[in-house]
Parts: structure tokens; C-alpha cells; sequence
């Protein structure tokens, strides 16, 4: 599970082996076996017994902001596995081989945002068409993807930035035009948020990130050497690469929560009209992702949990990295 200590005054530490958490009178005890990561926000506190307990039982440790951007983490210096494939990451982003890897990780996000659109159709089958003429446009830019010819990604990477922006836009249009009408937005808006769909769909996406970081931290990748992304100093690019083969399960997680009509404006703090989710709309969110990142499905052949497939393909990446 993972532990998440939003609450102001929070405090956590160790007593008897257990992970203790401290809310002005309130005291919960819990199994550090049972814990896969810990995320703080401001105002809440971790001992350094409780830190080391973490390093030792390879759980990360990561401190949020309150848009639920990664600032900074812990982990074991366990992880990292041979450098071998950390000298590699260089070459394999300068050839025609990850390249290849990029467009493979855009072809399975368009492939996952057009398996969600047919999840939006109205029972009365009325916005069948409009989904319908959705996708068509959709896979148009998805064969313009897969027809550039390439020998590294830098021969391509400003159209893939082109065509995967526009593939993007139609997405989200079409998603927008299917929410209920309280959660619509003008535009997908990242930092700040200007509504409640983009300020949900941040924070998820700040989790999603932490998740992926760690996966590829444990796996012995460097999420700073990307291939696609543009470098920037002090961001994780690979981590955004990466993840574009699991963005759909963030999408679905705040979409399934808006369809069901139970975020309300109370979950919000807006200050100069941007949204920021409070300690209750966070709650509520965070719940649903890990419950819907722990359900455990069939995937190549066993089953396991969507948690699970993300560290299984770091770990492909890294044998593809470390062979290479």
C-alpha cells in the first residue's frame, strides 16, 4: 500500500517495528511490511528511525507539493542495479533503437486513449458518431506516427511533438464534450489549473510520475537521460517518456470519479482562480488510484496489478538497456 500523510501536524515514526502515525491525539499503528512507498506533504513530519526503517525495507520516500509534484525522495541505496545500463541509456537514445522505443510508447498511448473514448458513449447511443469521427481523426495522426522515416529521434522528434500534440487535443476535446456539465474545462491546463477536471488529473498524474520514477530508479535507469523529451535541468525526462504507456490509467481513474458525480467544489482550494485539491478532494482521489492501481488483472499470460506492470517494463527496459 501506500501511505500518504497529507494532513497538517501529521507525524510519522517507528515504535515496537511499526510505522506510527500521529494526528494530534490520534494514533494508528501499521505493518511495515504492508507498506510499498510513503508520500509527505508540507506540514506533515517522518523521524529519521522511521526514514532508515524505509531505506531498509526498499520503500520510497517522496515529498510532495500540494499539486502533487515529486520535490525530492528517498530510497535505498539498494537500488540502481549494473551501470552498465545507465552508460548505455546514452547511446540508446541517440540511435535509430530508441526512436523505435519512443514511437512504440506513443503508439500504446493512442491505442489506450481510443479504448477509453468507446468507454464514453451515451447509452442512447447518441454520441456514438461524434466519438466515432473522434477516432478517425485520431488514428489519421497515429499513421502519420508510424510512417516517418528515421534514423535517431532527432530526425522526427518536432513532428511526433506535432502530431502526438494534436492527437492529444482531440482527446481531450471529446472527453470534455462527454463530462457532466460542472466538470467541463476550456482547455487541458497543467500548472496552474483553472477547473476541477485539470486539477484532478494533475495530482494524478504527480503520483503516476512518482510511481514510474521509482520503478525506473529500482530497475538501475537513470529517469534524467530521456530520449524524446526535451533535457531540462533538474527534471526527470525519461520519466516522461516512459510514461505515456500508463497516462490512460490516470485519465480513467479521474473520469470514472467526474461520471459518478462525486467531486464537488468543497474538494477545492481556488486562490486567484486557480484549483488546488484540499485535504478531502486529495483523499478521495488518492484512494481511488491505488485501489484501481492495485486490482490485480490478467496481463501477458498472469495475473497482476497495474502497480506491477509498470515495474515489470522497467525492468524490460532495463534488460534491453543492459544487453544492448
Amino acid at each position: 500500500m501506500q501511505l500518504v500523510l497529507n494532513k497538517r501536524g501529521v507525524g510519522l515514526s517507528i515504535e515496537d517495528g511499526l510505522f506510527k502515525i500521529r494526528t494530534g491525539e490520534e494514533v494508528k499503528r501499521l505493518a511495515v511490511s504492508k507498506v510499498k512507498s510513503i508520500i509527505l506533504h508540507k506540514s506533515a513530519s517522518i523521524t529519521t528511525d522511521a526514514v532508515l526503517e524505509a531505506i531498509e525495507n526498499e520503500i520510497d520516500v517522496l515529498f510532495m507539493d500540494r499539486i502533487g509534484k515529486t520535490k525530492g525522495r528517498i530510497w535505498s541505496n539498494k537500488f540502481g542495479s549494473i551501470s552498465t545500463i545507465r552508460k548505455n541509456q546514452v547511446a540508446f537514445a541517440a540511435n535509430q533503437q530508441g526512436a523505435r522505443w519512443i514511437i512504440g510508447n506513443l503508439n500504446n498511448k493512442i491505442e489506450n486513449q481510443k479504448a477509453l473514448l468507446l468507454t464514453l458513449g451515451k447509452a442512447d447511443r447518441s454520441s456514438d458518431l461524434e466519438i466515432e469521427q473522434t477516432l478517425q481523426k485520431i488514428m489519421r495522426y497515429q499513421d502519420k506516427i508510424n510512417q516517418l522515416e528515421y534514423n535517431s529521434i532527432l530526425d522526427i522528434a518536432d513532428k511526433l511533438r506535432g502530431y502526438e500534440g494534436r492527437s492529444s487535443r482531440l482527446y481531450f476535446e471529446c472527453i470534455n464534450k462527454h463530462l457532466p456539465e460542472q466538470y467541463r474545462f476550456t482547455r487541458r491546463s497543467q500548472h496552474p489549473a483553472f477547473d476541477m477536471f485539470n486539477a484532478l488529473l494533475n495530482y494524478a498524474y504527480g503520483i503516476l510520475y512518482g510511481k514510474v520514477e521509482g520503478a525506473l530508479i529500482k530497475a538501475g535507469i537513470d529517469p534524467y537521460l530521456g530520449v524524446f523529451h526535451r533535457d531540462e535541468y533538474n527534471r526527470p525526462v525519461l520519466v516522461y517518456d516512459f510514461i505515456e504507456n500508463f497516462r490512460m490509467w490516470a485519465d480513467y481513474v479521474v473520469i470514472n470519479l467526474l461520471m459518478q458525480q462525486v467531486i464537488f467544489i468543497e474538494f477545492f482550494d481556488v486562490e486567484n482562480q486557480v484549483y488546488y485539491l484540499n485535504h478531502h478532494g486529495k483523499r478521495i482521489l488518492i484512494q481511488s488510484f491505488n485501489d484501481y492501481f492495485e486490482e490485480v488483472i490478467r496481463y501477458k499470460g498472469a495475473d497482476r496489478s497495474r502497480e506491477q506492470q509498470i515495474v515489470l517494463q522497467s525492468q524490460k527496459l532495463a534488460t534491453k538497456l543492459k544487453s544492448y
